[in-house]
């Protein structure tokens, strides 16, 4: 039985035990993680996710009242809210990343009806694979099909994402949400973060002897807290000392010049972690689509966290330490991925070395005090869908 299967057995069991009936339908969404291009999507720029097997299942049914009613095995308790009452500045916890929903498609126009619903989940939480995207866009997803509203893949998205900025007050951009909904099995997403375009590449590492291995530093990130915030702020005003919409107009030819004509050393670093790490995703595409060696990704994803890590400062010990023993077991290249501080490294492996590679990083935890890390292998998976 694989995990969404187990996910949606025990998502029904719990649906018929709080409600004492069978739910309209399941669905399911996935968390996803970003390969390469962090904080460059407030910016203008590219990334590069994939869609994981893993995510948040729910059971739904349609209500014939204005009212929310969730259950939550992760968090065991059940939550109930009048749709009316939603709003920003809500303090609704973990229930903002549902109600939320309801409030941005009412806020649309769209008929809202109340719902009651049972999630579980199998992801880490706090661990950068955006375990709320899968939390927001499961519930778009099911509450589109349910009220008739048809919505395609982009709006299922943008009602997730409202409800992250809104009402969970997460400040986060437009990535996490559209990696969840247009995930393909075997394949990336290169996504233009401007336009909302989504080009699929394929990512089929296993053809070529490869792995991705995604190790969890189990130090959790928060991303509503001043640090995010910063990063964005000071991005906004790079850009605007620099001329330009946003980072990503700043071609890479000459930038060393560019940036030397900016004033503050700290926007000049913010600036070049965006603008390059940007130029990277687009340097992997190549990679794996022009049919060479798909290795050579592995320096890119190095040179990423030395720019995470360096300019834009949002790496912390425990993933440093996973990253840098992970290249001297032998991984082609690691970086971290996800918003920061915290939350879980990447490495492109041999096919055959990842058990290898999570002892070592588990010994240079161990030697540091940190919290044992934890590793499996990530495959590119479909996104949000409707089971049954």
């Amino acid at each position: 039985m694989n995990d969404v299967a187990a996910l949606q057995d025990s998502t029904t069991r719990a649906f018929r035990a709080q409600f004492d009936a069978d739910p309209d339908g399941l669905w399911f969404a996935p968390g996803r993680v970003n390969v390469i291009g962090e904080h460059t999507d407030y910016n203008d720029g590219f990334v590069l996710p994939i869609a994981l097997p893993l995510g948040t299942v729910a059971a739904v049914r349609r209500r014939d009242d204005r009212r929310l009613v969730v259950h939550s095995s992760e968090a065991d308790e059940t939550r109930e809210v009048e749709l009316g009452d939603v709003a920003p500045g809500s303090k609704l916890d973990w229930l903002a990343y549902v109600a939320g929903v309801g409030w941005a498609a009412g806020e649309q126009g769209l008929d809202v009806p109340g719902l009651d619903i049972a999630l579980a989940a199998d992801l880490p939480q706090g661990a950068g694979l955006s375990s709320s995207a899968s939390l927001s866009c499961v519930t778009a997803r099911a509450w589109s099909d349910i009220a008739g509203w048809d919505l395609p893949g982009d709006d299922v998205a943008a009602l997730g994402r409202a409800a992250e900025n809104e009402i969970a007050g997460a400040p986060t951009g437009v990535m996490d949400q559209l990696a969840s909904v247009h995930g393909r099995a075997g394949h990336a997403m290169r996504i233009d973060t401007r336009s909302i375009d989504v080009t699929q590449i394929p990512f089929d590492l296993s053809a070529h002897g490869l792995s991705l291995l995604v190790v969890d530093s189990r130090a959790p990130h928060a991303l509503v807290d001043g640090e995010y915030a910063e990063r964005r702020t000071s991005c906004r005003e790079a850009a605007l000392m620099l001329g330009v919409p946003a980072l990503r107009d700043v071609p890479l030819e000459g930038l060393d010049g560019t940036l030397g004509r900016m004033r503050s050393e700290l926007l000049r670093r913010r600036a070049r972690h965006v603008i390059t790490d940007s130029a990277r995703v687009e340097q992997v595409c190549t990679l794996l689509t022009d049919g060479g060696d798909i290795r050579r990704v592995g320096p890119l994803l190095s040179a990423s966290h030395a720019s995470m890590r360096d300019d834009f400062e949002i790496t912390v010990p425990q993933v440093d330490v996973l990253q840098e023993s992970l290249v001297a077991a032998g991984a082609l290249g690691a970086r971290m991925t996800g918003g920061g501080f915290g939350g879980c490294v990447i490495a492109l492996a041999e096919a055959g070395s990842e058990e290898e590679l999570v002892a070592a990083a588990r010994r240079a935890a161990a030697e540091h005090d940190f919290a044992e890390p934890a590793g499996f292998v990530a495959v590119a998976a479909d996104g949000a869908h409707r089971l049954r």
